[in-house]
């Protein structure tokens, strides 16, 4: 497996578009291929900011810094390329598509990963869908739900991995997804993740979460602490730990000093 990143952010700055207020304000992190790295904060630090400007979110401007994904300047590729290119983003809060059933969803997805005039073969379609929910330990029939309407947030959650399972990123950012799970629903997501990242080693996982619980059940390799906007700290999975016992405010007085500094 190679020693390169697959994401690299240098000095990474960015903003709500159209307001003045940056949010944030230098970021520098490195994930290779195949590890997991979590990001911890309190609320209004930065983590789901970084997750959407990364995807590419129209509602923010990067405002300075670098990222570059896979060898390639992810701040100049669409969010369409993003996706196509190996870039995941399962969301906090997944919307729904009354009208559209998963299946159609899926198979539009990977569609469009194909080359111009390529068709992608409905009967291997439905081969890959069937695999990967079987996989999941997940019933056939659930794909044929409309997407997320009227899905608690369990089942929304599931879906969320079951896109991923499909479309195989080199790069799946994971925002907040315990958020709101119960712990029945917590080690379903959490069981999805494991399984595909032991079928594929090389897939690189960013999980943005504020409790140590879903880390009981994805072991991260690395854990990054942001507090206004900047990474204050990294480490192991010790380092989550260390949350639980005394919060953030040594952190936050920490990017005091670094601030004034």
């Amino acid at each position: 497996m190679s020693d390169a990143p697959i994401l690299k952010t240098a000095g990474l700055r960015a903003r709500v578009a159209d307001e003045e207020i940056e949010i944030l304000k230098g970021v520098n992190l490195e994930i290779r291929p195949g590890e997991i790295h979590a990001i911890m904060g309190p609320n209004g630090s930065g983590k789901s900011t970084l997750a959407k400007v990364l995807a590419g979110h129209p509602g923010y401007e990067v405002t300075g810094g670098s990222a570059f994904f896979d060898g390639q300047d992810l701040l100049e590729l669409e969010t369409d390329e993003r996706a196509r290119s190996g870039v995941f983003m399962a969301f906090q809060y997944p919307v729904a598509i009354p009208g559209v059933s998963i299946a159609n969803f899926l198979r539009t997805a990977l569609q469009a990963r194909l080359e111009d005039g390529e068709e992608l073969d409905l009967f291997d379609f439905q081969d890959i869908l069937l695999e990967r929910m079987e996989l999941l330990e997940m019933s056939p029939s659930f794909a044929e739900r409309a997407v997320n309407d009227g899905f608690s947030g369990g089942e929304k959650k599931r879906n969320e991995i079951l896109q991923m399972a499909v479309l195989e990123p080199a790069l799946a950012i994971m925002d907040e997804t315990d958020s709101g799970l119960d712990i029945d629903a917590l080690k379903v997501v959490a069981r999805g993740v494991n399984t595909l990242q032991k079928e594929r080693p090389e897939m690189a996982v960013l999980l943005i979460t504020h409790y140590q619980r879903l880390l009981n059940y994805i072991r991260p390799d690395f854990v990054h602490v942001i507090v206004d906007g900047r990474i204050v700290r990294s480490g192991g999975p010790e380092v989550a730990l260390s949350l639980e016992e005394g919060g953030y405010r040594e952190y936050r007085q920490l990017q005091s000093t670094v601030s004034a500094a």
